[in-house]
């Protein structure tokens, strides 16, 4: 099917053919005539990089009506990134339509601006959850005249937990609305969405449910945690015209893996949720115009980059959620492009490569970290061939070349050649010259036989261990009198530490502060994560506090668990 087939009106199509779309995606070809029907609520599950923004944006255009200056139609998006990269592509399909006006509404950024753009008349609102329920409080934000809700990246939005706000949301728009579901997984949150706030949808999918793109190859590297940094920096060297992302776990990890490369000569720069919205803008400017090669960025703030010619994707850690594989990957082999997947792990990693190709229908090669010699064979291929490549300028360097020709006269050609590459090529020859093998070695199994008896002994000893102390308790100098209630504690901890929602346990929600538990193993990432943290303008602290799990009630007592 062609976009002409699909009863999209003249200027549509004109901007989609300015825009070089020629041939629809597959999520596009099934979803476009199913919403231009209008008549049905809708599923559509894809994978990142498929074109689900043109599958849900194009019909959701056509279906405003340009004489009313009321809100008609709301977007919500899991972050700031990926609203403005939406708002942007909604202006793009549009910009032959006369009086659409779109306005981006997300947190970090100053409110007053987006209330006297929604108050302009605004037809389309593209949200973060948050930010949009504090404008509809203020009584800014008004839904009465909504005709569609479309929730992208769903499962995302209920990983940093905005199910509160969601259900908000979904339940002050008009019930007589078509609510459209767009997601990369269908996780049981999503699932739970389509129940409550869904009659009778249509769904469709392109590919298995949470697979991973097949045009995606995956490769992982086994290495001691000691090497992780060095293996990072010999697959850049091995890929010298590499265009990727790294992702890290949190955003101290993302910062210090983006300052160790700096300092190290690559082109590299940091994208997570401590950066304002004017340094996001200015990395994300600096990496689609390629001015960088490498984007070091968490989980979260990479959810907004929307580029079709990332070649690789570096795990530098697995994520905890399954599902953050898929959204990774995605993020290469947009368009229909090939792209390359790579995991960098430890040996008490190694079943969880087993567990990823299980779950996402895929097979993840374990190769060998490159050693030195290759890495410079790479290097030394790709230096000559831009020198081949590179576009001589006859005109401009005509003065300039006597002089040369005069200083390397006395040198044969391969004489020059020689010092030409040593001149390019020394820093690497120096660095790899006793540059050992990394790659970690999985010990024979009888290795891990001798002791049998021991063994099972210490996992005993460790179980017991996290069963009887497998959380710890914080507190937070927020509650009820600052109109705070628990879906909002979740987010900030989510957005500012880089965790799960399902990493957060009990909440006590009191009148002026409040408690929380997490799981020890991300305890250090709360403590490291909540430095100059702010909600609503207001400065919160986070501190240990005291008691274990079996503790008494306290106030108004919240269980959060993943849906």
């Amino acid at each position: 099917m062609k976009f002409t087939e699909m009863g999209l009106s003249p200027e549509t199509l004109k901007a989609i053919e300015s825009l070089g779309f020629e041939t629809p995606t597959p999520i596009q070809e099934q979803a476009i005539p199913l919403l231009m029907e209008g008549h049905r609520d809708f599923i559509g599950l894809a994978s990142t990089g498929t074109g689900k923004t043109a599958a849900f944006g194009l019909p959701l255009l056509e279906r405003i009506n340009v004489n009313q200056p009321v809100v008609q139609a709301v977007i919500l998006s899991p972050t700031r990134e990926l609203c403005l990269q939406i708002a942007s592509d909604l202006r793009n399909f549009s910009k032959y339509m006369k009086d659409i006006r779109i306005a981006a509404v997300y947190g970090g950024a100053n409110i007053v601006t987006q209330i006297r753009e929604l108050k302009a008349g605004a037809q389309v609102i593209v949200a973060t959850p948050g930010r949009l329920v504090d404008l509809i409080e203020r009584k800014v934000a008004k839904l009465e005249s909504v005709s569609t809700v479309v929730l992208d990246e769903a499962d995302e939005m209920l990983n940093m937990g905005f199910k509160e706000e969601l259900d908000t949301i979904l339940e002050r728009a008009p019930k007589e609305r078509l609510t459209w579901l767009f997601s990369a997984t269908m996780a049981k949150g999503v699932a739970r969405i389509a129940q409550n706030y869904q009659r009778d949808p249509v769904e469709i999918s392109v590919g298995v449910r949470n697979e991973v793109a097949a045009n995606i190859e995956h490769f992982c590297f086994m290495v001691h945690e000691k090497d992780r940094y060095p293996a990072l920096k010999r697959i850049l060297d091995y890929l010298p015209e590499i265009y990727g992302l790294v992702f890290c776990r949190t955003r101290a990890e993302t910062q210090e893996v983006a300052e160790r490369l700096v300092a190290d000569g690559y082109s590299a720069e940091a994208l997570h949720g401590d950066l304002s919205q004017a340094q996001r803008d200015n990395v994300m400017r600096k990496f689609r115009n390629r001015s960088l090669s490498v984007l070091v960025a968490t989980d979260v703030a990479a959810r907004g980059i929307d580029v079709n010619d990332i070649t690789h994707v570096i795990h530098y850690k697995l994520s905890d959620e399954v599902a953050a594989y898929t959204h990774r990957s995605g993020r290469t082999g947009r368009a229909g492009k090939s792209g390359i997947s790579i995991a960098l792990i430890n040996m008490h990693e190694r079943r969880r490569i087993a567990d990823l190709e299980r779950r996402n229908n895929i097979r993840i090669r374990l190769e060998k970290v490159p050693d030195a010699r290759t890495i410079c064979e790479n290097q030394l291929l790709a230096l000559i061939h831009r020198v081949v490549e590179v576009e001589v300028n006859e005109e401009e360097i005509r003065d300039y070349l006597p002089p040369a020709y005069e200083a390397l006269c006395h040198l044969e050609k391969k004489e020059i050649i020689k010092r030409f590459i040593a001149v390019e090529f020394n820093h690497f020859l120096e660095y790899y010259r006793e540059a050992e093998d990394i790659n970690a070695k999985s010990r024979p199994p009888r290795d891990r036989e001798r002791q049998p008896n021991q063994q099972r002994s210490d996992n005993q000893k460790r179980n017991s261990r996290l069963q009887a102390y497998d959380t710890k308790r914080f507190s937070i100098n927020v509650g009820r009198v600052h109109k705070v209630n628990a879906g909002a504690i979740v987010r900030l901890i989510c957005e500012n530490c880089n965790v799960r929602s399902n990493q957060i346990g009990a909440i006590d929600l009191g009148r002026d502060s409040s408690f929380f538990e997490v799981s020890k193993e991300i305890a250090g990432a709360i403590r490291a994560g909540t430095q100059d943290m702010t909600l609503d303008g207001r400065k919160v602290s986070i501190r240990s506090a005291s008691g274990g799990p079996n503790r008494p009630q306290q106030q108004q007592h919240h269980r959060r668990r993943e849906d």
